[in-house]
């Protein structure tokens, strides 16, 4: 048979007709399958495995098509079929028919999907108990969005706190690298108890509409994890589980936790935060018990816990030199330790670097180590290497806060308001009761020189807790730039007096210089000298800050050179910190910008 005459037989059996009807419903039926089928919790791989199916089914159909016809006395081959009597044989046309009504069945399923899509889209709530400068009084909240509660620590010893509180991170950590998932930061999360009663109000002000609960319980190497996870909106139980472990393998735990959290949310997972969500960390079980000790102190955050936590993590590496987090821990360490006036930037910061870089070669995908080291190489001036570590750290971690604050940070130093005040806005979402960043976004809009809108952001914040020093540090600030001296400067007391000095004390000195009150100014340097001398806590860019307020340039930009000497991070604020307003026309100002390599 030639092809003419095969293709001219192909349209005598119907095949054609056969194949583009099979198409058209098929479609249809794989529309209905993937719209109705998840709505009674159908697993998604058997969703798949019948859509696979239907495609399979195509060339059988074409076979059949070719071996039978349909006539009025039934299924009959093809060669019987043409040997009756044309006025006994169906009219062909009913593949127009099942066309049409696919066509209709698939016009049908979209809609209904596009309905869907707008009802189960994220909805507003009302969240009257919300605390102020966290939240708006509405808020929408995504159906894929979910906060991990502290664990329950079950285990006969207290000490045993710390791996409760390790298991929750490992599971929120390993939640977060999903990026279909809005997870909130463990430090938004970590002032709840376990199980509460208001899981509707703790979820409003979180921004959710999920909550997971559990507890831990130790005995020598023996671990059980019971976890639920519940709709704060609806209370409804979406799902629990206990497991029982050898302590090495709560990594499987967590990671089968995770998954089934994910896929209970219907959440999509790439082939890469499949992988990701499943590694393990060590297969030491010293090392990880060291791990989490460190974790616990680490989350303190004060320099002296920092150094304890630094101490921990490298007893970690000591018992096992491939754990790339314990790195990416140690790196975090070494560089938040001078932030916190427990030492200098020109000892930990090389320190810092090491550890990032190292951590990075045993896991490229550790968030942590890609971000710490972004800030490093932001404090070395690197600007264009530090954004794409940023990018990478987000890319692998979207719901990482830690580094959309500091990516925002950068771009803020780098004059791109815009985009800076997105990300800390990001950060502040996913991690809404941070007192860090819900005042660094007012320090964002007012280093955008928005100050009103600075002003309310960090009054809602002290609203909040009126005992946290940077918010009032940072309305100092914008009080200052709006000429309203008195405020400024009983904010910048405030600051001073809760935090036992710095920050607070170096913007009062300079508003006292603005307001013309030289010898108050020329009191506080004299402090500051003072002070240098036994804490690590004044930096150069303290000294250059009043200076500028009291119009001393040659004073201001002798600081500035220690400061950019010393590689103290305040030294990168010189192109966008209003306190250096009255240097921009100083030639020396526009070479320091350019060997710090920032574009005027």
């Amino acid at each position: 048979m030639n092809s003419s005459n095969f293709f001219a037989e192909l349209k005598r059996r119907n095949v054609y007709k056969v194949a583009i009807a099979y198409i058209v419903g098929g479609w249809a039926l794989s529309q209905g399958i993937a719209q109705v089928f998840p709505v009674f919790d159908v697993p998604t791989w058997a969703i798949r495995v019948l859509v696979v199916l239907i495609v399979a089914g195509l060339p059988v159909a074409l076979v059949l098509a070719w071996m039978f016809e349909l006539t009025p006395q039934g299924i009959k081959r093809t060669e019987t079929a043409d040997a009756m009597p044309a006025a006994t044989r169906r009219k062909k046309h009913v593949w127009i028919y099942v066309v049409v009504v696919g066509v209709l069945m698939s016009v049908g399923l979209f809609l209904l999907g596009r309905y869907s899509a707008v009802t189960g889209a994220p909805r507003p709530i009302t969240q009257p108990e919300a605390r102020p400068g966290f939240q708006s009084q509405t808020a929408t909240v995504p159906d894929k969005s979910i906060a991990v509660l502290p664990f329950d620590n079950l285990s006969r010893d207290p000490d045993n706190a710390y791996f409760a509180e390790g298991v929750q991170d490992e599971i929120l950590t390993r939640l977060a690298k999903i990026g279909d998932l809005k997870v909130i930061s463990r430090t938004s999360t970590e002032k709840y108890k376990s199980a509460p009663a208001n899981l509707r109000e703790i979820a409003q002000q979180l921004g959710v509409a999920n909550i997971v609960e559990g507890s831990v319980q130790k005995a020598n190497d023996q671990v059980r994890v019971n976890v639920q996870l519940i709709n704060a909106l609806t209370d409804a139980h979406l799902w629990a589980d206990t497991y029982d472990r050898k302590l090495l393998d709560i990594f499987s735990a967590e990671t089968e936790i995770a998954k089934t959290i994910a896929d209970t949310l219907q959440a999509k997972l790439s082939g890469s935060e499949k992988s990701a969500i499943s590694k393990k960390p060590t297969a030491n079980p010293e090392a990880y018990e060291l791990y989490l000790k460190a974790r616990f102190f680490w989350n303190k955050r004060t320099g002296n816990d920092l150094k304890t936590a630094a101490d921990y993590f490298q007893r970690a590496i000591d018992a096992d030199p491939s754990y790339g987090s314990a790195y990416a821990g140690l790196a975090q360490s070494y560089l938040l330790i001078p932030v916190f006036g427990a030492g200098a930037p020109r000892e930990f910061f090389p320190k810092a670097t090491a550890a990032a870089h190292r951590a990075i070669k045993l896991d490229e995908t550790s968030a942590e180590g890609h971000s710490t080291l972004a800030m490093l190489l932001l404090f070395d001036f690197k600007f264009k290497e530090s954004e794409d570590e940023f990018r990478r750290a987000i890319e692998l971690n979207p719901n990482y806060a830690p580094a959309r604050f500091w990516y925002g940070e950068c771009l803020m130093y780098l004059g791109r308001f815009v985009e800076g005040i997105a990300q800390i806005n990001r950060a502040h979402e996913l991690d809404p009761l941070s007192l860090v960043y819900s005042s660094n976004l007012g320090w964002a809009y007012h280093i955008a020189r928005q100050d009103d809108q600075a002003i309310t952001q960090l009054q809602k914040v002290i609203e909040s807790d009126r005992g946290f020093h940077m918010a009032y540090f940072y309305l100092g600030m914008a009080y200052e730039s709006k000429g309203m001296y008195e405020e400024a400067i009983a904010a910048y007391k405030t600051s001073r007096d809760l935090s036992g000095g710095y920050p607070g004390i170096t913007g009062l000195g300079h508003a006292y210089a603005a307001a013309g009150q030289r010898s108050e100014a020329l009191n506080i340097i004299s402090q500051l000298e003072s002070d240098l001398k036994q804490t690590n806590r004044v930096r150069a860019t303290a000294f250059s800050i009043i200076f500028s307020g009291l119009n001393d340039r040659d004073k201001a930009f002798e600081w500035l050179e220690k400061a950019y000497e010393q590689r103290y991070e305040g030294v990168i604020f010189i192109k966008v910190q209003p306190y250096y307003d009255n240097l921009r026309g100083d030639p020396r100002y526009y070479d320091l910008l350019k060997r710090i390599g920032l574009n005027p």
